[in-house]
Parts: structure tokens; C-alpha cells; sequence
């Protein structure tokens, strides 16, 4: 699954090139698990909608969208001339969807909100890829957004895992959308140590539990606590000041080297341009199983905890 890293990277690409875009229509497919929020609701905020920025927040990345006056469009898409051979459709070319104001089928007439966002998790194999409209169509590709500019962005995910979701801000939610844990890049020391403070769950569980650090993942828990020279098994509150300080420092710096080199691609990932990162070439005990330590020539070793795999150097590592 993509962590934080590989989704910052895709996020800063994406507002590279999109940001002041113009979605002029949307394509969404047949299938339901991918929509979080209904096919008609996503066409409805996303058609005609301005890129203000593209970001990250946690795991997830955020369209900050905006839209002025009131506009009724068809929520049909109009695809290029690309054929989508992916059957039934669910909101787009040829199957027209329907909000609860439209006043004509295939219509969505409806006033439009100042702000909106589009939220997309990426979940294991999910892409958000920008492409030309002659470019050939991926066989599991479940939404495709044709913008003012000519060019398309497309979700592409083979397992099904990813989420799309629209949020009008000022209804559903003030602010928008906010991950439930702190962020690891911003999170002073002090807020990082009482984070763990009489936790008894292991500290690997513990940095993997989003609603304490939003974003961090196997790959860099596993290479922050080798930095840090913490076993995965720990009990959180067994860790000293010292070594929580060490562990914060880890942390970060692991963080901001993975987003340099545009992330691991250890599966599927790439980023919006297809370009697979960097970061795997610098793992020292994530997948390294039975290889010997980088530092001391130690067998690294590989145990489950709480259903997920964990690497470590028995030497280096207490």
C-alpha cells in the first residue's frame, strides 16, 4: 500500500501539473467498491470544477476544488475517442446519472458550492496517472476526469481498495477533510514522545495506528525503528525519552529521504507520470530477510505482529 512518501510524491506531481486545471467532464465505471460517495454526487462536484491545489493529507490525496455561479451540465461524460471496453457504466459516457434536483433524466441541475474537494486513497494498486486521451485505456481503470487542458487523469486500480469521495465544504464539513492522527513531518518532539507514553501495544503497532501518526506504513516504520535502533516488538511504553527522541529523528529522516527519491516502488507504485521511486534501493531491513545487516553483517530477521510483517537486526536493534 502506498505510504506516506509515495503519496506525497504523487500529490506534489499532481499539483505540479494540474493545479488551475479545469475538469470539464467525468467518466466513472461499473464497478461500486472504488465510490465512497455515489457516482451522481462525485459527476456533480467534480464536473466543471477548478483545481485550486492538490495535496496530502495522511494517506490520502486531496483536490481542493472550486466553483462559482450555478451551472447545470449533463453528468454524462463525454469520454475522447478512446473506447472504455469496461461494460456497464455508472456515471458517464452513456449512462447518465441522476441527482435528487435534476430536473430532466441524464440531468444534474443543482446550485453549485464555492468549495468542494475530491479525496482519493490509493488503497494497495491504486493510480492517479495524467495521460492523453489517445493514450490506450488500462483494463481496470474505474474513473477518468477530461480537463480543460486536453488531457486526462485517470484512477487505475487493480485490486478494487482505493476510495473516491467528494466533500461540498460548508455542508458536510467546515474545513474538509482532515486525517484522524497527527503528521509525522509536522508533530513536535514533545507531541511525538506523548504520543507513546503508557502504550502497551508494540511500538510497531503503534506507529501503524493512523489515528496516532497519519501515513506512516510497514516499509517506514520497519526502516525508522532500525534508525532508531528499537526492536518492532517493544511495548511503546518501554521506550525511553532517548530513545523516543531517537525514533522521532529516524522517523523524519527516513520520511523526507523516501519523498526525495520519489518513494519505494517495492509493487505497484508509480507516480502521476508512471515513474516508479527510488527508496527501495536504500532499504536496510524492510524485505531483507536472512540478508546480513548493512551494519554489522547480522541475519535480518522477519516476524508478524498483529497480522503484519516486521523486519529488524537482532543485533543492532534492542
Amino acid at each position: 500500500m502506498p505510504e506516506l512518501p509515495e503519496v506525497e510524491t504523487i500529490a506534489r506531481g499532481l499539483d505540479k501539473r494540474i493545479a488551475g486545471d479545469t475538469i470539464e467532464s467525468v467518466w466513472l465505471g461499473s464497478k461500486p467498491e472504488p465510490l465512497k460517495s455515489s457516482a451522481a454526487e462525485i459527476a456533480s462536484v467534480l464536473e466543471h470544477s477548478r483545481i485550486q491545489r492538490v495535496r496530502r493529507v495522511g494517506k490520502h490525496i486531496v483536490f481542493d476544488l472550486e466553483k462559482s455561479g450555478t451551472h447545470v451540465s449533463k453528468t454524462r461524460a463525454h469520454v475522447s475517442k478512446t473506447t472504455r471496453p469496461f461494460g456497464k457504466l455508472r456515471a458517464g459516457y452513456g449512462a447518465p446519472a441522476r441527482s435528487k434536483t435534476s430536473g430532466a433524466p441524464g440531468l444534474a441541475g443543482s446550485e453549485t458550492r464555492d468549495r468542494a474537494q475530491w479525496i482519493v486513497h490509493l488503497g494497495m494498486t491504486g493510480q492517479l496517472l495524467i495521460a492523453s486521451p489517445t493514450t490506450e485505456t488500462a483494463k481496470h481503470t474505474h474513473a477518468v476526469l477530461k480537463l480543460k487542458s486536453g488531457r486526462e487523469l485517470r484512477f487505475v486500480d487493480f485490486r478494487r481498495f482505493g476510495r473516491l469521495a467528494v466533500v461540498r465544504i460548508g455542508t458536510e464539513q467546515e474545513t474538509g477533510f482532515n486525517a484522524p492522527g497527527a503528521e509525522p513531518l509536522d508533530i513536535t518532539i514533545e507531541d511525538f514522545i506523548s504520543l507513546f507514553r503508557g502504550r502497551k501495544t508494540p511500538i510497531k503497532s503503534a506507529l501503524l495506528n493512523q489515528k496516532l501518526l497519519s501515513g506512516v506504513g510497514n516499509i517506514y516504520a520497519d526502516e525508522s525503528l532500525f534508525r532508531a535502533k528499537v526492536r518492532p516488538r517493544r511495548r511503546a511504553a518501554s521506550l525511553t525519552t532517548a530513545e523516543l527522541r531517537k525514533l522521532y529523528k529516524g522517523l523524519r529522516d527516513v520520511l523526507h529521504q523516501a519523498i526525495k527519491l520519489g518513494g519505494s516502488s517495492v509493487s505497484d507504485y508509480v507516480d502521476a507520470e508512471g515513474r516508479e521511486g527510488f527508496f527501495q534501493l536504500k532499504h536496510r531491513v524492510y524485505g531483507k530477510e536472512g540478508k546480513p545487516c548493512l551494519v554489522c553483517g547480522t541475519p535480518i530477521k522477519r516476524v508478524i505482529i498483529a497480522g503484519r510483517s516486521s523486519h529488524y537486526c537482532p543485533h543492532c536493534q534492542k
